[in-house]
């Protein structure tokens, strides 16, 4: 059975990270290996919550799997608490990355043009060092001009433009340069509007050009989405889907678990009711 070893947080409530991407990938016939970066009682959008940071205790996890003489056909990182986590990302890439592990990053570092808060900018460059390793990378809108140092808010200035979707790719393009490896990015939640209706699409960029997909926007954002997304391309792609076809598999995955999650007004920070939509990715 092939192995993809998961480098995220365990929350508690709010499904996502771990709690997402385990059964996804689990359900796709692949085993998911965690190896958690912290745990919480519940996602950092709740009010409250407690976090144990696992910094300390990543290394662990890499040192003891290395004696096991493990290895994986993925790798996945997620949810990273700091750069010093980085760091330790580096170092599991180091010791099991070889020639055809497929290593998906998804930089977790905002949204709405923000950093995250208690993230600050040492974590974002390194971020960028990180996902210039990465055969796959999955930033947001706002992760985006994050990563290629490119102004948020002057490019959602032209979200009405007939070539907003076009400008987006030029940005991501000129990132997908300083890629260390072949690459391909895939924008997701990219907002737009046609014929007065908001709309809501994923780009996948390659050095082949692009293609975009948008959907109808219920104005919803709930907790975890993005982790489903990333989880579903990632062992789709472990599974040799290229990127194009692992995205059309995540969206025809999530569009109906957010579709009721907005008609049963569930609140954004629990997330979708993912599990009973898992039957889609067989």
């Amino acid at each position: 059975m092939k192995k993809i070893a998961l480098i995220n947080d365990l929350s508690g409530f709010g499904k996502c990270s771990l709690t997402a991407a385990i059964p996804v990938i689990s359900i796709m016939g692949i085993q998911a290996c965690p190896l958690p970066t912290a745990v919480l009682t519940a996602q950092t959008g709740f009010d409250q919550y407690y976090c144990d940071d696992y910094t300390e205790k990543m290394k662990i996890f890499t040192d003891y799997w290395k004696e096991m003489g493990v290895s994986f056909d993925g790798i996945y990182s997620g949810y990273l608490a700091g750069a010093n986590q980085i760091e330790k990302v580096l170092d599991f890439l180091e010791t099991f990355r070889r020639e055809n592990t497929f290593f998906l990053a998804d930089p977790v570092l905002g949204d709405l043009g923000e950093l995250f808060k208690n993230f600050d900018h040492r974590l974002v460059e390194e971020m960028r060092q990180l996902t210039t390793l990465a055969n796959t990378i999955t930033p947001n809108l706002t992760e985006l001009c994050l990563l290629a140092e490119t102004d948020y808010f002057q490019l959602i200035k032209h979200k009405e433009d007939t070539d907003y979707v076009e400008k987006i790719y030029g940005t991501a393009k000129e990132l997908l340069k300083k890629a260390k490896v072949e690459q391909s990015i895939i924008v997701t939640g990219i907002l737009t509007t046609k014929n007065g209706k908001e709309r809501i699409g994923n780009m996948v960029v390659d050095k082949k050009g692009y293609y975009y997909r948008d959907m109808h926007y219920t104005g919803k954002s709930f907790s975890g989405t993005g982790d489903l997304f990333a989880s579903v391309v990632c062992a789709s792609m472990v599974k040799k889907m290229t990127a194009k076809q692992a995205t059309d598999k995540a969206i025809y995955f999530l569009q109906e678990a957010i579709d009721e999650a907005t008609r049963e007004n569930i609140p954004a920070v629990h997330g979708v009711n993912f599990e009973k939509y898992l039957y889609r990715l067989l």
